[in-house]
């Protein structure tokens, strides 16, 4: 910076500057405000259909996050100039008082441009009367410490100025259109994290160097950043896409078979590497661009570290993939590069795909804990179950579905594919706490379908079960109870089963029969229908029952469906379990009550969030305003959680079986009165908790009668979709 432009700088323009970003901050608070509270909140409660059901709520959605990033944006560059102006203002008032203590030494500093200036003495005639030069030296002594006190001042301007320009237009950089969610208090700040960045990709540019405490104190700087886009996006550009696969290569060589507090540190490394890296995706700035072209284009790589002697490294996708495991990865990015990776995988065939990236590939492992990162598509399902929109997009051809399903008996990547589904047809990804389950799409419940029909094949579909799915296909089926109800129920059932799905009605009664019946047969999968479905039932009792104007009929005979629905699906389950030799069953008692008290928790931390587990987060608002959720405004407490309390306790299975026969049907009726009586309870919740007018006893006659003619009627829809061994009534 020139000395005469520090000095003679009219501030009071970049004033003004900040005093409108300062006003356009303020008003788009309030437009932030507006559309969530006004415009995204009267989406989410809109019955949408047809197109508005996928273009303009996915619209209406964005825009209200584009105002909440416009605003965080504006914030951010309004701290930024403001903090600027003052710190240059500052060095102006240090410059001039330097300046003003020269003329008192009878010196002049002059701006020779360019960034350069000179102090010089003025005529002084007793520097030249004394001979012994001692006044002389004195005198260039203040005045060279008055020139460096100046350099100083300038430098620091200099540097202040430069950060801000630069950290302001990385700012502008992130997105192409719209607005970056990066926020900074100050231009200190924001500098800083751009100077972390810039001094981690040189640290890692040469990983033979990094010792193991040099690796903690690299990965306590990336704990601390990993979610800020300016320190991300540095961070990955500085080091490249090549650069990037090479330091991970690199680590996973130098520190394989780490145990202890080296392990520790690795895990940690290998998860905020994979966090930063998924925030650095969301960048649109050029840079970034090529870095992720640059990255997709290294996929068929062979990556060896250093010290290898083995000619065979790791493919670039291996190494990308084994990255993917944390975070949030850009949309956009997941789609290119999952259409590479599966593109490869269905060339090599449901048999092939283990040949293909496993072998020669022995003694590779790329992660640090479980599993090795041999096959890319593991640690690819991961990355899409932490990106719904991602996940849905990957498997919509169900020509892709089937294949990465018939994969599943080949390699071991079932539990990470389950993941991967969950996250498609819910739309909330795995381990998302905080996000309300979103109304499925058309594309979702058709993947669904597709997925139940896989499962159903008789050739082979209830292997998938087996193979690590059986899990996540029980998640998937409580999220999906209002379509597999109205599937029972037939058309126009939706009076009764509530739900603001785009595609109710997407489900076949036979396809939901036999899957139902096979993921019952794995202890979690079994455990994950029965809280769904109890979730269900009783919300909905409440739901109804405090608004009887949801169905044009009486409270009767909602009641009479509802329990009907919770006895055909119970009684699926119940049977299915009971068909099946008894050892399996005993085999897997003591897995089911863990997994059904491990579900029960989870939906109960759910609900506690006030957002709503997948299937409770699916009544629709009424004309009224009533809640949307049945987790929601008064129901979070109600017959919802006292359900889940009541069935992680009261419906364990207990003891060992001897008698095959009687034993086995003693337990399928002692299934049946324990939902009989866990649906009569959710009633008498209701009519306790909202003073219902309704007779006590007559209710809960009606809830037996109609629950157990839904257990009757699962027997029929068994018969008429599958083989049974004899009929258990």
């Amino acid at each position: 910076m020139d000395l005469d432009a520090l000095r003679y700088g009219d501030f009071s323009k970049l004033g003004e500057a900040v005093t409108d970003w300062e006003q356009m901050t303020k008003k788009l608070a309030d437009l932030q405000k507006d559309a969530e509270s006004n415009l995204k909140a009267k989406a989410d409660r809109a019955r949408w259909a047809g197109v508005n059901a996928t273009v303009s709520r996915e619209f209406i959605t964005k825009t209200a996050a584009e105002f909440a990033d416009a605003h965080t944006q504006a914030d951010s560059i309004t701290k930024i100039l403001s903090d600027t102006r003052g710190e240059l203002i500052g060095f102006r008032t240090q410059l001039n008082d330097v300046i003003t203590r020269c003329a008192q030494q009878h010196l002049t500093v002059i701006d020779t441009g360019e960034g350069s200036f000179t102090v010089t003495a003025n005529t002084r005639p007793a520097w030249a009367s004394d001979p012994s030069g001692k006044t002389r030296a004195t005198d260039q002594k203040v005045v060279d410490g008055l020139r460096d006190e100046i350099q100083g001042i300038l430098t620091k301007a200099t540097q202040s100025d430069n950060s801000a320009a630069k950290v302001l237009r990385l700012l502008v950089d992130q997105v192409k259109y719209g607005f970056t969610d990066a926020s900074y208090a100050d231009r200190d700040s924001a500098a800083k994290v751009v100077a972390a960045a810039e001094k981690l990709a040189k640290v890692a540019a040469n990983p033979a160097d990094m010792s193991l405490d040099d690796i903690k104190n690299f990965n306590r700087t990336m704990e601390l950043y990993n979610g800020d886009s300016l320190f991300a996006e540095q961070f990955a550009t500085r080091l490249g896409p090549k650069g990037t696969l090479q330091f991970w290569t690199e680590m996973t060589s130098a520190h394989a078979g780490a145990r202890g507090t080296e392990l520790d540190t690795m895990k940690s490394l290998q998860k905020n590497l994979s966090l930063t890296l998924a925030t650095a995706s969301f960048s649109d700035s050029e840079a970034m661009q090529d870095w992720k072209n640059g990255l997709l284009a290294e996929r068929n790589t062979n990556f060896r570290a250093a010290d290898s002697f083995s000619p065979v490294g790791a493919l670039g996708s291996q190494v990308i993939s084994s990255l993917m495991r944390e975070g949030q990865y850009d949309t956009e990015f997941l789609d290119d590069y999952r259409e590479e990776i599966f593109k490869v995988d269905k060339e090599a065939g449901d048999a092939g795909t283990r040949d293909l990236w496993m072998k020669g590939y022995d003694s590779l492992d790329l992660v640090f804990g479980e599993g090795n990162g041999r096959d890319p598509l593991e640690g690819l399902f991961e990355g899409l179950s932490h990106n719904p929109e991602a996940a849905t997009h990957a498997f919509e051809s169900k020509a892709d579905l089937d294949h990465m399903l018939g994969t599943t008996v080949y390699a071991d990547r079932g539990e990470s594919l389950g993941r991967a589904l969950e996250a498609a047809v819910t739309g909330v990804a795995v381990g998302d706490y905080t996000s309300p389950a979103p109304p499925h799409s058309k594309a979702q419940v058709e993947i669904m379908a597709n997925v139940m029909s896989a499962v159903a094949e008789p050739e082979g579909g209830s292997a998938l079960v087996g193979n690590g799915l059986g899990d996540s296909f029980g998640n998937m089926a409580a999220s999906y109870m209002p379509e597999i109800s109205q599937a029972f129920a037939g058309p126009g059932s939706g009076t009764v089963f509530l739900t603001n799905s785009d595609k109710p009605e997407g489900l076949g009664a036979a396809e939901v029969t036999r899957f139902l019946s096979v993921v019952s047969l794995d202890p979690d999968g079994r455990a994950g229908i029965i809280i769904g479905e109890s979730v269900y039932t009783s919300g909905l009792l409440e739901r109804h029952l405090v608004d009887p104007s949801l169905f044009d009929g009486t409270r009767t005979q909602v009641i009479e469906n509802i329990s009907r629905n919770a006895g055909t699906i119970e009684g699926i389950v119940g049977h299915s379990v009971a068909d099946e030799s008894v050892q399996s069953a005993i085999d897997g008692e003591t897995e089911y009550n863990d997994a059904l008290k491990a579900k029960g928790d989870f939906v109960k931390t759910w609900i506690s969030t006030g957002v709503g587990y997948g299937s409770v987060a699916l009544f629709p608002e009424t004309v009224a305003g009533a809640a949307t959720g049945a987790a929601v405004g008064g129901f979070a407490g109600g017959a919802v959680g006292l359900a889940v309390d009541r069935l992680i306790g009261g419906q364990e299975l207990h003891g060992a079986k001897d008698a095959a026969l009687y034993e086995s049907a003693k337990d399928l009726y002692a299934t049946r009165d324990s939902v009989n009586q866990q649906t009569q309870w959710s009633v008498a919740d209701v009519l306790e908790r909202h003073d219902v007018d309704l007779p006590k006893a007559g209710t809960t006659n009606t809830v037996s009668v109609s629950l157990n003619e839904g257990w009757d009627n699962a027997s029929e829809f068994m018969e008429n979709s599958k083989e049974r061994p004899h009929d258990r009534g």
